[in-house]
């Protein structure tokens, strides 16, 4: 499902000042190329200054009309296929920049050539032209924007060219090719080729591969294989033997009157080595030790059928636009713009290719999988598909859609994305049109940076109908008709330079727009301010963000898109208010903040959604920081009050409400009493107590249950007993209470909370020397108890040992430094014997020592009679 927005990505557009009608355009860098038609065999090029100014940089000629041609930013080179008396060449053309400093020098040579040192000062001066010979004519190119590589798609073979950089002197560096790999394919005429980090996709018609090229560990075997050429399976028919039969041919000429449309096919992962097209590799580098060798890995291969009509079939149905789109590892950015392009890390990599009437967005990285399916509602000429859009052109439109790139690159970025520290938008979502904007006839389109090129040519109908002198052609600007000497053979062709918004302009947009939603359709709301989201974190996640003017702005529209999201999932009745959560934490709004937002003051029957209650109930029970004042905090209780009052107890717990008023607080749980009376709730209301001074209440509330409830209703909510700051436990005044008044409860509660898994051994010692104001090294009386006690219930192995051991440790080091504990220990001897098998009957050398007298105080006799494990 495609979602329709009436926004507006494009903003201002120039023509581009042609002298000849452009056949093929592309762009690098800073830079325009066009080639001309057929008749000057020229290619001008242009400086793309700001808001799309074009200035002319010189042209060059060439061997005849181009036929293809592409850029590569790694080695700032065009390659081009031209043509010439019915031949077709492959040729780069390097150090081209220099003719725009005034030089006409040209320097034509063969790929590998060796050049002198004698010619190293005229190279600097010159464009170089490398010629590149290949066995059978190119059919198509494309250029690895990682590493500059070149491949070259031929009939049944595609040729890969790896970019060199010969160092001449320390003053000159040039570049040569070298061709590498040649992969033999069967049966496979290539329409279009895509090349990126050691990634191959290739469309004909109907069909679409995608290889992996993967690194081999060598060998002595390997490298002489590798020399030879590494095969994969070829396909056989009938038992093994290849189908050489010489009716092949005869067959062929009758199938011809046919349509024959096989079955659609769609293989992805290790699946799709089922496709049964062999491939062959042919190593052409002189093997060396640094010789790599390679092995093909099956990534996707889709067959599609003609589409279909009652009319018959449409013969033009075919794939065109495929493109290998690389996301690169956040802060990658180097310090030169050329060690960025060369040492960037690679993320993500994602493959589009399109149908006339449907296109499809497929991530190729550590899983295959189709991400977006996008439905054009006319037929689509071409396509072209950048980190934040897809750009489409039609017969009569340029149509802009939203991409999932940021969203999938995002999660192998980062893996705490979908949890609750972290959220992203999902790659599921539907993606929406922000723009079709009408232009008469597009027929070709490019794209970098924030500009977009289109070609358009109206047809003979739509140039007869402009002709007409209206009002409306004799206002258009000068400089439209000047840039065009043909204008009077050729009138009905343009070529635009688009600027697109920058992304801050386009995300305030789409925020505004989401608040006609906000009271009327939820889920476009958060749709809408999810494609806001995405929009900046693609921005966030382009190799130069670092180095971006837009830096601060950026980052402060991410926080704000995050709590734009968090408000919509605390907001609406939605299944997914969970995300509520993780949103408001990476916006980096405290809780006070949040509240401000979606509190209204002296609202009293105000409805409170999940969301919030989500939120509100993780953000208390996670032991932060932030301390609530007593406003906010009342303003809490009355949410809970009225959304959720079960967790009352729970909350006002949390150290972030230690300022709300315990008065205002006794008397909500008083009301949730009456419906939900629990143990939790019996202590939290004696808790207040304390905290007011109220002597009496606290004894009321504490009698309410016996101990033994009570000792297990700490369970239900440790923090009455001891809470975390900066990491460390700390205990409440409700702890220090019972330490003065009933040490016994005290110990029984803290057994039940490590008994219940609340409370760690260790943290219960640190608990206990905290409370008794101990040192690291002096072990109170009370920790001994709880050691004692626990000895009593506890059933793991491991951790009686060590209480053994403890408290073994402490009977000892007691009676040998004639230490008394500070306080009356809770159980007696005779109590530890009668309540557990851990202590037996006095062994008569324990009644020996006594007797003898060691110990002139008896107050020693109790530790020493305890001393019997």
């Amino acid at each position: 499902m495609v979602q329709l927005y009436n926004l507006h990505p494009f903003g201002s557009q120039r023509v581009v000042p042609c002298k000849q009608e452009p056949a093929h355009f592309c762009c690098g860098q800073d830079v325009l190329f066009v080639a001309s038609t057929a008749a000057s065999c020229r290619v001008e090029v242009f400086a793309v200054r700001d808001q799309g100014r074009c200035e002319p940089l010189g042209s060059f000629a060439t061997l005849g009309p181009v036929l293809r041609m592409a850029h590569s930013s790694a080695g700032d080179y065009l390659v081009t296929i031209e043509e010439k008396s019915k031949a077709t060449f492959l040729r780069a053309y390097t150090n081209w920049r220099c003719m725009s400093a005034g030089s006409s020098r040209v320097c034509v040579r063969m790929v590998g050539h060796k050049m002198e040192e004698s010619y190293s000062e005229t190279l600097k001066e010159q464009m170089s032209v490398v010629e590149m010979p290949l066995s059978d004519p190119p059919l198509c190119i494309s250029c690895c924007p990682v590493n500059g590589d070149l491949l070259v798609g031929c009939k049944n073979k595609l040729v890969i060219f790896c970019l060199k950089y010969l160092v001449i002197n320390q003053n000159l560096t040039v570049l040569d090719f070298e061709r590498s790999l040649i992969l033999h394919i069967d049966n496979l005429i290539p329409a279009e080729v895509a090349f990126c980090a050691r990634h191959i996709a290739i469309t004909t018609e109907l069909d679409v591969l995608i290889l992996k090229l993967e690194l081999v560990q060598q060998s002595a075997d390997w490298t002489e294989q590798c020399a030879q050429g590494v095969s994969a399976p070829e396909k056989t028919v009938d038992g093994g033997v290849k189908d050489e039969s010489p009716s092949t041919h005869t067959l062929q000429l009758e199938l011809d009157e046919f349509i024959i449309c096989q079955k659609p096919v769609e293989l992805l992962g290790e699946e799709s080595k089922l496709c049964e097209i062999p491939i062959t590799l042919e190593s052409t580098e002189l093997p060396t030790e640094d010789t790599k060798c390679f092995q093909v890995r099956y990534l996707l291969f889709r067959r599609f059928t003609p589409d279909q009509s009652p009319f018959g079939f449409c013969e033009e149905t075919k794939l065109h636009s495929v493109q290998l789109l690389p996301v690169y590892q956040t802060g990658s950015s180097l310090t030169a713009y050329e060690e960025t392009e060369n040492k960037r890390e690679l993320l993500s990599l994602f493959c589009f290719f399109s149908l006339p009437h449907v296109g499809y967005l497929y991530s190729i990285g550590k899983v295959v999988e189709v991400i977006s399916t996008y439905q054009y509602s006319e037929k689509s000429e071409q396509a072209v598909l950048t980190p934040q859009f897809l750009h489409v052109i039609t017969s009569e439109n340029l149509q802009c859609f939203t991409v999932r790139c940021s969203a999938a690159a995002a999660r192998d970025e980062d893996p705490y994305i979908d949890t609750t520290v972290k959220a992203c938008p999902p790659v599921t979502l539907d993606v929406c049109t922000l723009r079709m904007q009408l232009f008469i006839g597009p027929r070709a389109i490019c794209h970098f940076k924030n500009h977009i090129i289109l070609l358009t040519k109206a047809d003979t109908e739509d140039i007869t109908e402009r002709r007409k002198p209206t009002r409306r052609m004799l206002s258009r600007k000068a400089d439209s008709i000047k840039s065009r000497t043909n204008s009077e053979s050729e009138p009905g062709w343009n070529l635009y330079i688009i600027n697109t918004v920058s992304t801050i302009q386009l995300y305030r947009e789409m925020v505004d727009y989401s608040r006609t939603y906000e009271n009327v359709k939820t889920e476009s709301c958060i749709h809408l301010l999810s494609e806001a989201h995405l929009l900046i974190r693609a921005a966030i996640m382009d190799p130069h963000f670092l180095k971006s003017d837009e830096k601060e702005e950026l980052l402060r529209a991410f926080r704000e898109s995050c709590a734009f999201l968090g408000d919509c999932y605390s907001r609406f009745d939605t299944k997914d208010y969970h995300l509520a959560l993780p949103y408001y934490r990476m916006s980096g709004l405290s809780m006070t903040e949040v509240l401000q937002r979606l509190v209204s003051e002296g609202d009293e029957i105000q409805t409170y959604e999940k969301g919030l209650i989500f939120y509100l109930t993780h953000s208390l029970n996670e032991d932060l920081n932030e301390e609530l004042s007593k406003e906010s905090g009342n303003k809490i209780l009355q949410i809970f009050y009225l959304a959720d009052p079960v967790q009352l107890p729970h909350i006002l717990c949390s150290p972030c409400m230690r300022n709300v008023c315990p008065l205002t607080a006794v008397k909500y749980l008083q009301k949730v009493e009456k419906m939900m009376p629990s143990v939790v709730l019996t202590l939290t209301k004696a808790f207040l107590a304390l905290k007011m001074g109220d002597l009496i209440m606290y004894e009321h509330e504490m009698d309410s249950y016996k101990e033994t409830m009570l000792a297990c209703g700490f369970t239900g909510q440790p923090q009455l007993l001891r809470q975390r700051k900066g990491g460390i436990v700390m205990p409440t005044e409700f702890a220090v209470h019972l330490k003065e008044m009933q040490p016994g409860l005290l110990v029984a509660a803290t057994v039940a909370l490590h008994e219940n898994r609340k409370i760690e051994l260790e943290e219960a010692d640190t608990f206990f020397k905290m409370l008794c104001s101990n040192s690291e090294n002096t072990i109170p009386q009370l920790l001994v108890d709880f050691w004692e006690a626990l000895l009593v219930v506890c059933s793991q192995e491991e951790i009686l040992q060590e209480l053994l051991l403890r408290v073994t440790s402490q009977y000892v080091w007691r009676i040998s430094k004639k230490q008394l504990p500070e306080t009356k220990p809770l159980k007696t001897t005779e109590d530890l014997i009668n309540s557990c098998n851990h202590f037996g009957l006095i062994f008569p050398w324990v009644t020996s020592i006594m007797s003898t007298g060691c110990s002139s105080d008896k107050d020693y006799h109790e530790d020493i009679s305890r001393l019997q494990v």
